[in-house]
């Protein structure tokens, strides 16, 4: 009786002769493609959210207090007010408000982001008497507006003042008074005249000017988490040591500078 397989070589036997190495290597080489692939499914959608839908930022400043804190984590939403292209047509996106939040690039550093309050958008007639804010002639209602000093500064309190220079850029010098009629600030088309809840300390349209349309990036929609500094005070690290052990502190001690009661809070 002949025996066919007898005569093969050790290395062409069928493959059921190694089903279980075989099959556990296929298993393997299956299971990392999936985990690649799913890995790469998460990045392109990460991705794709980050650059088009929401962003996540951290307020570095008190200029928008009590309304914002800084060690407030904010995610944005970009697709509020759309980009000014063919799709603005199609998508539910909507003007930029008078009273909005809104997070942008700074137009004189375009690589750093600020978060201010609109309070003139294009056409309005701006104007601040001992604080009190006037558009069209019309005194704002803005319990928002946080105060901690008397009216004693010329420029901060009584807007637009032509005899007292901003300080920050020649160029908003020489536009502001190009722009100032009947003691009026009148807001050009596509930008927006903003400034900071905290009225008294907010580096905002009255010393550098107006932003962009296009500088905007989008509006904070909640606090996702808001965390309180080491030492009872917030803090803002700038190097990477500092950096590293405020990392390392909040992982150890996360329940205890977690503001909880600010934590998951939509902004308005």
């Amino acid at each position: 009786m002949n025996f066919p397989d007898e005569h093969l070589p050790a290395d062409h036997f069928p493959n059921d002769h190694f089903p279980d190495d075989r099959r556990t290597a296929w298993a393997v080489r299956t299971g990392v493609t999936g985990s690649l692939q799913s890995l790469l499914g998460t990045v392109v959608i990460a991705v794709f959210v980050i650059t088009f839908i929401v962003q996540a930022f951290q307020i570095p400043s008190p200029s928008m207090e009590n309304t914002l804190l800084i060690g407030d984590y904010l995610l944005v939403n970009k697709l509020c007010y759309g980009g000014g292209s063919l799709g603005d047509y199609f998508m539910p996106y909507r003007r930029v408000r008078r009273g909005d939040i809104v997070v942008f690039h700074y137009p004189v550093n375009p690589a750093l982001h600020f978060v201010k309050r609109v309070i003139g958008v294009p056409g309005d007639r701006v104007r601040l008497v001992n604080k009190q804010v006037f558009v069209n002639g019309v005194p704002l209602k803005e319990p928002y507006a946080h105060f901690t000093r008397p009216a004693n500064d010329l420029f901060r309190d009584n807007f637009p003042r032509l005899d007292v220079a901003p300080g920050e850029t020649p160029e908003w010098w020489i536009l502001l008074r190009k722009l100032v009629e009947d003691g009026q600030l009148i807001v050009p088309e596509g930008h927006y005249f903003v400034m900071g809840d905290n009225r008294d300390d907010s580096y905002d349209s009255r010393y550098w000017g107006f932003v962009p349309q296009t500088n905007i990036i989008g509006r904070p929609l909640l606090i996702y988490w808001s965390v309180q500094g080491a030492e009872g005070d917030v803090t803002a690290p700038s190097s990477v040591g500092d950096k590293l052990y405020h990392f390392a502190y909040a992982v150890t001690h996360i329940f205890q500078i977690t503001r909880w009661n600010r934590t998951l809070r939509l902004v308005n």
